[in-house]
């Protein structure tokens, strides 16, 4: 696997590195990557990680007061359109990690030979289907290099984030992913 030094997806630089270098920030921020713009979802997985004294970790997630958790999801700025939701989610999709992978979001896709292997237990995390397990596998195979067996089949054939190697393109970016919804496909 060939790790970037950034995933550009917002405009803080030190969220963008976190993106890059955390496993579990890229999973938290796909999380959130729904009904918000791609800017506040993936600066999410950094401000958790302040409100949590600077660590991010599946285990510590899964295991935390469920209250507590939403209310650091909610404190200002809230990390989600909808924190509470999130918060859940987020816990759910860590407790999943925890339960299947030893909390290690490399172990969806470490020593599997195939992308429709990656794909299906990616779509096994809560509120993943089938978009979103394709764009996070696209993320890790555009990105990160993971490409085993079938990995062009399952890489989206639509606008989605790994497209994004600079920050200014976000702008085109999104309008290319509006065209697209609008078009129907």
């Amino acid at each position: 696997m060939t790790r970037p030094k950034t995933l550009p997806y917002t405009p803080e630089s030190d969220a963008n590195e976190l993106l890059a270098t955390s496993d579990l920030a890229l999973v938290i921020g796909l999380v959130l990557y729904q009904q918000v713009p791609i800017e506040k979802a993936f600066v999410g997985p950094y401000l958790l990680t302040q409100r949590l004294g600077g660590t991010l970790d599946a285990a510590t997630i899964a295991g935390f007061d469920p209250e507590k958790l939403e209310a650091l999801f909610k404190e200002k700025p809230a990390l989600h359109r909808f924190p509470g939701s999130m918060a859940k989610r987020v816990q759910a999709v860590c407790g999943h990690l925890v339960d299947e992978y030893d909390g290690e979001p490399a172990g969806l896709w470490e020593g599997v030979e195939t992308a429709a292997e990656i794909k299906k237990r990616m779509m096994q995390l809560p509120g993943f289907g089938e978009y979103k397990a394709r764009v996070y596998f696209g993320v890790l195979a555009e990105r990160f290099g993971v490409r085993p067996e079938g990995w062009e089949d399952v890489v989206p054939d639509w606008p989605y984030v790994a497209e994004i190697t600079d920050f200014s393109q976000i702008d085109d970016f999104k309008a290319r992913k509006k065209a697209w919804k609008d078009s129907g496909s």
